[in-house]
């Protein structure tokens, strides 16, 4: 376990899934933790409830990533709440799984505005108001490296925030702020659409023969903001599994 005592997190998109799993991993490690959410108050709430009731400390903000004004917002709050932010982790994403050529305009808007606009946002923010020897995890995914059917718009919007994570982490290096990039390959959660038989599939190829848990992957981001991961910057850890 890390020591993250006395720092200050934001987590986007951690009223479920794998940024609810972050949330509780760096709350549990001793940070500060503000829970955003963008329509699940409730969700957002129930997660700085868990928080407390492990003795750790949280609040709910909500804010959407793909509106500069809310991302704004998210550190004013977050800062006048909890304290300087130390630890920004990029979780939030919108998807769309479809053949290329059935995309349409409104497929385009739906997961650019939060993966590509969204990601440009939170790392502007991030760069500008965390604290120096911060760090900043942007979300992608396994998508980039491994293309599938359907899949083409989501990866492409997801790597637009990959190398916008790359080139800041050339550019606030002079600050000793790190910035990685975490690509979670198939994950157990609420939003997984896939049916059972092609998650089965999944499974067979992956050498450690599971499908990923959320707590996987908060695993991983917990030692990218912990000090022990001060000499790793402009890096994409694949969490998958070994299935690439």
């Amino acid at each position: 376990m890390s020591d993250l005592t006395g720092k200050v997190a934001i987590v986007t998109a951690s009223s479920r899934g794998i940024g609810r799993a972050v949330a509780k991993r760096l709350a549990q490690d001793g940070a500060a933790v503000a829970v955003n959410y963008v329509h699940s108050a409730d969700k957002a709430e129930a997660v700085v409830q868990e928080i407390e009731a492990a003795g750790g400390k949280a609040i709910a903000l909500k804010a959407t990533v793909a509106q500069r004004d809310d991302v704004q917002r998210l550190f004013d709050e977050a800062e006048q709440q909890l304290g300087k932010v130390d630890i920004v982790v990029n979780v939030a994403g919108a998807s769309v799984f479809k053949p290329h050529v059935q995309l349409t305009d409104e497929d385009f808007d739906k997961v650019f505005s939060v993966n590509a606009r969204g990601a440009m946002y939170m790392l502007q923010a991030a760069a500008n108001r965390i604290a120096d020897g911060g760090r900043i995890v942007q979300f992608s995914t396994g998508g980039t490296m491994m293309p599938i059917p359907g899949g083409g718009i989501y990866a492409a919007s997801k790597a637009a925030g990959e190398r916008f994570a790359f080139a800041l982490a050339k550019e606030v290096g002079d600050r000793q702020i790190t910035v990685n990039v975490v690509s979670p390959g198939v994950t157990d959660t609420d939003g997984l659409i896939m049916g059972e038989e092609d998650v089965a599939q999944l499974v067979q190829q992956t050498p450690l023969g599971r499908l990923g848990q959320p707590a996987d992957v908060a695993d991983v981001v917990a030692f990218l903001v912990s000090k022990d991961a001060h000499w790793m910057t402009g890096q994409n850890l694949q969490v998958n599994g070994g299935i690439l």
